[in-house]
């Protein structure tokens, strides 16, 4: 073997020739390439992710704007509905029988009373409640009930004797249309809210307007002119409604909820009007609690009160929004009371019906709702279900 040449260099010096040849470090371990492990220098530092902080920032932004904007819209809403509490008659407010709990967790009987006057007016047959409905929530059962009553029926009015229930409120306001209806129905009201017709198109208007599905087409002449001349007016045919479902302005939802006399429907009459007056109450309920009015609730929310006057808080209104959304659709109820027409001293009155019994039974859940019977004619007193 000495004669042979080695298969390696010994070098005094104590180490080969040739560049340095680095090992790797432990953490760049595994990094090779063809020839073996190499270099690439050290591990980028990772960056912090600031869009996270950035997302949860606007998020959070978002939620105080919400909540702010809220509070502002409820201060507003709650200035309009003091001076609506004030409007109300007192000895109205005293006539109710008090709230028991929560409304969103209790059932309650709310009237409402549509006039050309205010809360305070007693005098005259100008003064007679032009719409008389009995709104009654149960929570519990997830059922809102619209029981339209006609201003024409022949009842009992306390001190007045027998009298068109319209007339309790121009003898006696709201206290005694209150004594009159708890005596027709038998339900005690919670609560009341009178409705000044003639600032009620105001609500629509600042709404933006109420969509509303016409089921027939009406032509209705009963009610002013909107032109500008005599000459106008004489060539006027009427207030025309299309059928189907279309966006009315405060004038309009008014005129359709007013209509007794359709001309192209001879059969429709005080009690079909019930009908337009509860689907024109839907229609504002529906667009108060939608977000659009949300949006502009630091700005409208005292004007869409003002038509009102009202025993309700604002936070009983809140109670009554949150009990709305939650009720299905399956779950509400369109009633009326009925009879049949008869000609009394020259003037016409519905002569209440045995159904109608049966319809605030209805009403108060204590039997299935049923639509008017076959041959009750269109006064017929039911309920139907859905909105």
């Amino acid at each position: 073997m000495a004669g042979k040449e080695k298969p390696y260099r010994v070098y005094r010096g104590g180490r080969a020739k040739g560049p340095i040849r680095h090992e790797p470090l432990k953490e760049q371990a595994g990094r090779r390439d063809g020839d073996g492990y190499t270099y690439k220098g050290p591990k980028p530092a990772r960056k912090p992710r600031r869009w996270r902080r950035r997302i949860l920032w606007a998020l959070i932004g978002v939620i105080l704007l919400f909540l702010v904007w809220a509070v502002l819209g409820y201060l507003a809403f709650r200035s309009g509905i003091k001076d609506a509490n004030k409007r109300l008659d007192p000895l109205a407010a005293r006539a109710l029988t008090p709230q028991k709990g929560l409304l969103l967790s209790n059932a309650s009987n709310i009237l409402v009373l549509g006039a050309d006057t205010g809360s305070k007016n007693r005098q005259g047959s100008q003064g007679r409640a032009d719409t008389i409905i009995l709104i009654r929530t149960d929570p519990d059962q997830h059922k809102i009930a619209l029981l339209s009553i006609p201003r024409d029926l022949r009842v009992e009015i306390p001190r007045h004797g027998t009298q068109k229930i319209n007339a309790a409120y121009a003898f006696g306001g709201p206290t005694l249309a209150l004594k009159t209806v708890e005596r027709v129905t038998g339900l005690r009201m919670n609560h009341v809210v009178v409705v000044d017709f003639s600032t009620f198109g105001e609500v629509v208007d600042a709404l933006g307007g109420v969509t509303i599905n016409v089921p027939r087409p009406i032509l209705s002449n009963k009610f002013e002119c909107p032109r500008h001349t005599q000459a106008q007016c004489a060539r006027w045919p009427g207030w025309r409604f299309r059928k189907g479902t279309q966006t009315m302005d405060g004038q309009r939802a008014l005129i359709y909820s007013r209509i007794r006399e359709n001309q192209l429907n001879p059969r429709e009459s005080d009690f079909t009007r019930g009908e337009r007056q509860q689907a024109v109450i839907q229609a504002i309920a529906d667009k108060t609690t939608s977000f659009s009015t949300f949006l502009k609730a630091p700005f409208i929310g005292d004007d869409l009160v003002r038509p009102l006057a009202t025993d309700l808080s604002a936070g009983q209104i809140l109670q009554l929004g949150w009990v709305k959304r939650r009720t299905p659709s399956s779950g509400w109820l369109r009633c009326r009371l009925g009879g049949t027409i008869a000609n009394i001293g020259g003037a016409s009155y519905v002569i209440g019906s045995e159904e109608n019994v049966s319809v605030i039974a209805m009403v108060t859940g204590k039997s299935a709702p049923q639509p008017p019977l076959p041959g009750s004619g269109p006064f017929g007193p039911g309920c139907l279900v859905g909105k």
